[in-house]
């Protein structure tokens, strides 16, 4: 099959990713087969590629939010029939005993593996899984839109309720790409008003599209105090004016996976009158079934452009140079 690897991490322009020729992988115990028919391009992927997010092993296949048919179930598996969509998200495995996986946490297990990290992605044809950690998909939402809600959805779905707005309360939104302009929909549906600040113009047209109530430059000041905040870009200078736009009691959350370093706060201004700042750290199966019917029943708009699978390396390139509005998605 074909399918591309993380060979020598490092920047994009160096070719990091890689295609290759593979064989179909076999389902094992419990797991099912898919065949991809979608699979979208994270920031994660991004990370991987440029080395900020430090390989696990050698040659992995990267992708996490893989939509494809099922076509073969290992010994058994029973969740899933042939034929049926499933979806493939970021969490593959926990190991169900830690004192996180028993407090209902298994976002913060000691011993948890990844799709594209620690196992073969969905930058691919064919990708398997855990059916225990596989998503039944949203019937309105057709293979390249349902592809965003598995990682960029779920992961801003959390986000947003780690930052806790308040009802009616005002959300800022730092950087506006995948996840960022789903959750805004989720906090808008919710009767937030929605400050976006983002570099780029195409990026705060969406924005304002999507219904926000401002958009601005991406260190900009919002017009109003916050009572939330949810920081999208990968972006650690951000961190200060996000926090100094907060109101009194203000939470911000910062969404992705790796930042770039944070400069030094000063805490009168960026912390004092219990204003926080919070990280989000993958999710649980339990945050992936609430935002997916969330989804379906906002009818969340999902902004999306396809890439062939065998230019995969292309649509890296545009998301590392900030030319894509709204996700990218590989079809196979």
């Amino acid at each position: 099959m074909q399918a591309w690897i993380v060979d020598t991490p490092g920047p994009i322009a160096t070719g990091p990713l890689v295609r290759v020729e593979r064989p179909v992988p076999e389902p094992g115990p419990g797991e099912i087969r898919v065949r991809v028919n979608a699979c979208g391009v994270c920031r994660t992927d991004l990370h991987l590629a440029e080395g900020d997010l430090p390989p696990r092993r050698p040659a992995t296949v990267p992708g996490h939010e893989v939509v494809g048919t099922v076509d073969a179930l290992g010994a058994g598996a029973g969740r899933f029939q042939l034929g049926q969509r499933a979806g493939i998200a970021w969490l593959r495995h926990t190991d169900g005993r830690c004192r996180w996986c028993r407090r209902g946490r298994e976002n913060l297990c000691i011993d948890p593996r990844f799709t594209g990290w620690d196992a073969d992605g969905g930058y691919a044809e064919w990708a398997v899984v855990d059916e225990a950690y596989a998503y039944v998909l949203p019937d309105s939402f057709d293979d390249v839109h349902a592809a965003p809600l598995l990682c960029a959805g779920i992961i801003g779905y959390r986000a947003l309720r780690r930052a806790e707005l308040p009802p009616g309360g005002r959300l800022g939104v730092y950087g506006f790409g995948a996840s960022a302009h789903l959750a805004t929909q989720v906090a808008l549906a919710q009767g937030a008003t929605v400050h976006v600040m983002t570099r780029a113009a195409a990026a705060r047209q969406l924005a304002l599209d999507l219904g926000a109530h401002s958009a601005g430059p991406a260190d900009a000041m919002p017009p109003e105090p916050l009572d939330a905040a949810v920081l999208f870009a990968p972006a650690g200078g951000l961190v200060l004016p996000a926090l100094a736009a907060l109101d009194r009691g203000g939470t911000l959350a910062i969404a992705g996976i790796h930042l770039s370093d944070v400069p030094p706060l000063e805490y009168q201004r960026h912390l004092f009158q219990e204003r926080q700042m919070r990280s989000v750290t993958a999710n649980t199966r339990a945050d992936g079934e609430e935002f997916l019917s969330l989804a379906e029943r906002l009818g969340v708009q999902v902004t999306a452009t396809s890439y062939p699978l065998d230019a995969a390396d292309e649509a890296l390139t545009d998301l590392a140079n900030d030319r894509l509005t709204g996700a990218a998605v590989l079809v196979a």
